[in-house]
């Protein structure tokens, strides 16, 4: 039986008990003929032993039952999860006792559990090489690791230290007190610094990640050094064999009068293979001499005009908009892009350009319905000298890559639904 149904029958009881108890009384002093008064006071004297002991019973129960829960919920609220109450007494009250020790033992496994996940976290997080900080809204650390301990404080105590009031090096500061993700030098070595806002317990946070990108960019610089020496090796063998072989035909169709006519034809294929390795060469030597953008506020519809020149496409947006950017490079950029959209398979029609300001940046876009990529092509279509054509150098998107960034910008490649790919330039101001 619950209590609340308990309390009820006792208030119930408690009024059966004096309404009868009323009644004899009633019954006995009309008997012997007493006056009114009398009666009731009889009535009185008979009701009121169970009155007393009906309220008493049911404020021992509500006593008992504020002390349980009393002891339960101060336990609860000062993280004592191993306070266990003694099943006893009133069915209802051991009910409520019994249901208390179910749900410490379940909060008491989810915090174990939860403390030995937060440990093996911050085993990891200590282990790794790249530099986790953690700031409150006030930039303060509330969470280092080892590596950023050895980064910023020279391997000394962060927590509770207030980011600007660490001695880094200009670079370093300029980075971290930075909201933007960046990549900066110290000391001939690179990092790269990804920032993050989320909320916790209700109070905005930033955690920043800093990675040193130097020995990786190292290897990877290698291979791309070795990737580029075997794809030019094999271009140059690709064209040097045929002119070999042609100037051979070449002579022995000058020695055999009937076969000089074909002497003209062989040394247009000559000229031909030879304007191929000279365009593969100077792709190759346009992405090694890439020159620092000359910003000025430009208009994107006359970078636009230019590349429409060249290839049809449709715009959409705000192409009138005005952004601080080398004019000839962005040009490079979107003819590069637009060149990859027909290369895929989309007609003019499907291949959109579209320009709008998003905050102080401007974005560019644009959009295709061709083949697309898969995710292990699109992860590899910026790095130089990669191209899944059979005749590509795999530079336009690596140039164009380089130009966005050269600008202070991003370039992002994604699949689009129902087919095609999308290319975002974010480049700022």
């Amino acid at each position: 039986m619950r209590l609340a149904t308990r309390i009820t029958l006792d208030v119930v009881f408690i009024a059966l008990a004096a309404l009868g108890a009323a009644f004899a009384a009633l019954a006995f002093g009309a008997r012997v003929h007493l006056g009114g008064a009398a009666t009731y006071a009889i009535g009185a004297l008979i009701v009121l032993p169970f009155v007393v002991w009906a309220v008493h019973d049911l404020v021992s129960r509500i006593s008992e039952l504020h002390a349980v829960l009393g002891n339960a919920l101060s336990a609860f609220r000062d993280g004592d999860f191993g306070l266990r109450l003694a099943v006893n007494g009133d069915r209802e009250l051991a009910e409520l006792k019994a249901m208390y020790n179910t749900l410490a033992d379940t909060v008491r496994d989810n915090r174990e559990g939860l403390h030995q996940k937060e440990v093996l976290l911050d085993t990891i997080l200590q282990r790794t090489p790249v530099a986790v900080i953690l700031l409150n809204p006030a930039d303060r650390v509330v969470y280092s690791n080892t590596a950023a301990r050895e980064l910023l404080a020279a391997g000394a105590r962060l927590n509770e230290r207030v980011l600007s009031d660490l001695p880094l090096a200009p670079g370093l500061r300029e980075a971290l007190l930075s909201p933007q993700d960046s990549i900066f030098h110290s000391d001939e070595e690179i990092f790269h610094i990804s920032q993050r806002l989320f909320h916790l317990n209700t109070q905005r946070h930033r955690l920043i990640l800093v990675e040193r990108l130097t020995p990786q960019l190292r290897r990877q610089e290698i291979a791309v050094w070795k990737k580029a020496i075997r794809i030019m090796n094999h271009e140059i063998n690709n064209t040097v064999a045929p002119i070999s072989s042609l100037f051979h035909s070449a002579r022995r169709a000058q020695e055999q009068p009937e076969h000089r006519h074909r002497v003209e034809e062989i040394y247009g294929l000559i000229e031909e293979r030879l304007a191929f390795l000279r365009t593969f060469l100077s792709a190759y030597a346009e992405f090694a001499r890439l020159p620092e953008p000359r910003k000025k506020k430009t208009s994107w519809s006359e970078v636009i005009q230019s590349a429409q020149l060249l290839y049809p496409f449709r715009v959409e947006g705000a192409p009138a908009i005005e952004c601080e950017i080398d004019p000839a490079q962005m040009q490079q950029v979107l003819i590069n892009l637009i060149k990859n959209a027909h290369e895929s398979g989309s007609t003019a029609d499907e291949i959109v350009v579209a320009v709008e300001r998003a905050g102080g940046d401007c974005v560019l876009r644009v959009l295709d319905r061709g083949r697309g990529m898969s995710e292990d092509v699109m992860r590899q279509a910026l790095v130089p000298f990669y191209s899944t054509k059979p005749d590509g150098s795999g530079v336009g998107l690596a140039l164009s890559n380089e130009i966005v960034e050269a600008h202070g910008g991003q370039m992002h490649l994604e699949a689009r639904e129902g087919g095609g790919t999308a290319v975002t330039c974010w480049i700022p101001g």
